[in-house]
């Protein structure tokens, strides 16, 4: 992309491509470098196949793309076969870095993540963020030549890193779920006083969890819950409404997550690091279905939470319709029980990271 601005204030390079789980909280960390320094720029790094090529541009930064370095999840033999295209990638993101004018790089992961700090290395100071419970390669790359380096919670297996949450969005942050909740309901078109199920799994949907909740739509009908789907744009799943019962209203995309989660009581997701942070800050009680793939970091995220009392954990293998109709339905019914959690869960959230992120990385220019 051309046509940058002259610059002014510091320029800050986000490497956090690919998923939704990379890109939000570099957007997170954006909006507060802006807000803390209106002078500065700010650019995202990303591949022409991420998401960040829908997302980045909507919420207003300019968007560079470099290639992708898939990276192993585990030290193997894999790696033997990087060499190359690593090599083209990092010439093509120093070109980047040289031409916006970068003055730190801010990773958070992933295959944009290492490129980036291979070309910024020893010549552009680096800020390395973990989400996960337990560091992915690229960000342990990162990491052992970062000026500064965070996490969300301890034992990422990042040394000496600061522990600081997630950043999010100032619309979660500043979520007011009870002053949301009767525009949140008319916004999906959910019965205003009825308990509400949000279910989601992730940016793309989830099929386990959709053959899951929806074969038992008429269940949640006859308990007196509703209950809003997004069952990712790719998927289809068919309900049953009950006439003069709470609706259930699937949808393939929820653009609004800041309304669904005021329209909900308690939601029904994977556990992402990202999911947990919101529905924690947020303060809804979760049942948390981890991704069954992976190096386990999703059960691992959801851990505290469920430990605190404010989110239950159902192996992908286990949540079959008979387990959401014994467990969530009565679950969904039981007022007392979801207030308990809500507190529980609320009490592990933190809404300051993206602040605190902001800051050290501005520190990070300075010296």
């Amino acid at each position: 992309m051309t046509g940058h601005p002259a610059p002014s204030g510091p320029c800050v390079v986000v490497a956090g491509g690919g998923t939704a789980g990379h890109i939000e909280p570099a957007l997170a960390l954006a909006d507060a470098v802006m807000r803390l320094r209106p002078d500065a720029r700010v650019v995202a790094l990303g591949t022409e196949r991420g998401l960040e090529n829908k997302i980045v541009p909507a919420r207003g930064y300019p968007l560079e793309l470099i290639p992708p370095v898939p990276m192993p999840r585990k030290p193997t033999l894999d790696l033997l076969k990087l060499p190359l295209n690593v090599r083209s990638a990092v010439k093509q993101t120093r070109e980047v870095l040289e031409r916006v004018g970068a003055d730190v790089v801010v990773g958070f992961g992933g295959y944009v993540a290492l490129p980036a700090y291979l070309a910024a290395r020893g010549r552009i100071p680096i800020v390395v963020h973990e989400a996960n419970a337990k560091a992915g390669l690229a960000n342990k790359v990162g990491a052992k030549f970062a000026a500064h380096v965070a996490a969300a919670v301890p034992d990422s297996g990042l040394m000496d890193a600061q522990i600081i949450g997630i950043p999010l969005r100032q619309s979660i942050t500043s979520l007011d779920r009870a002053a949301l909740r009767a525009e949140a309901r008319r916004f999906f078109g959910l019965d205003p006083h009825a308990p509400v199920l949000l279910v989601f799994g992730g940016s793309q949907g989830a099929r386990s969890i959709n053959e899951a909740v929806a074969p038992v739509s008429a269940e949640f009908a006859r308990a007196g819950v509703g209950v809003l789907h997004a069952y990712g744009p790719k998927n289809s799943v068919s309900v049953q409404q009950v006439p003069g019962a709470p609706a259930y209203v699937p949808v393939p995309y929820l653009e609004r997550m800041d309304l669904a989660y005021a329209a909900a009581d308690a939601v029904l997701c994977r556990s992402g690091a990202m999911t947990v942070a919101e529905v924690s800050a947020v303060g809804l009680p979760a049942v948390f279905v981890p991704l069954p793939i992976g190096n386990g970091e999703q059960a691992l995220n959801a851990g505290p939470v469920v430990s605190a009392g404010g989110g239950l954990l159902v192996p992908d293998a286990e949540l079959t319709p008979e387990k959401v109709v014994s467990l969530v339905v009565p679950l969904m019914a039981d007022r007392n029980r979801l207030a308990q959690m809500s507190r529980a869960t609320l009490g592990t959230g933190r809404r300051e990271a993206d602040e605190i992120l902001a800051r050290s990385v501005l520190d990070v220019i300075k010296k």
